[in-house]
């Protein structure tokens, strides 16, 4: 079983997005034993809201449900439990990195570097455009799950 943490600054858009769309993605595919995801903030700003509204509206259009998720703190065990620490900007991997002492595993990663055109997964909370996201999101997903 591959076990995924996907990573934002708050976990209330980017982050919960990608936790979703992946397990959504992995159920269809029939691969869902195969895969277990959580996704976490880098910050305290936003622990135990839910996600964003814009966020869960976005994924409601899609037939995706996030019912339940609260917004949580990675934390230096996350390392050790996670095959992969997914960060969805490059800020949020220096502040992973600083949360684990490194990456010595090199488990930290981009969602956008499993795609062909490796990047930033957009932030909604500052363009308002989720659906730049929502595609950003699919596209490293898919990308991702073609790659275990």
């Amino acid at each position: 079983m591959t076990r995924i943490l996907f990573v934002c600054h708050g976990n209330i858009c980017r982050s919960p997005m990608a936790e979703f769309v992946m397990k959504d993605l992995a159920k269809k595919a029939g691969r869902e034993e195969e895969f277990y995801v959580e996704s976490a903030a880098t910050s305290t700003e936003e622990i135990g809201n839910e996600v964003y509204p814009p966020a869960r509206r976005k994924l409601a259009e899609h037939g995706i449900s996030c019912q339940g998720k609260r917004a949580r703190q990675m934390t230096r065990r996350d390392y050790d439990r996670f095959d992969l620490l997914i960060g969805m900007d490059s800020w949020n991997l220096r502040n992973m990195n600083s949360i684990c002492g490194g990456d010595p595993e090199g488990k930290i990663r981009l969602l956008l570097d499993f795609t062909q055109r490796p990047g930033e997964v957009a932030d909604p909370w500052y363009t308002g455009n989720f659906e730049a996201t929502w595609r950003d999101v699919l596209e490293g997903c898919r990308c991702l799950l073609k790659q275990f």
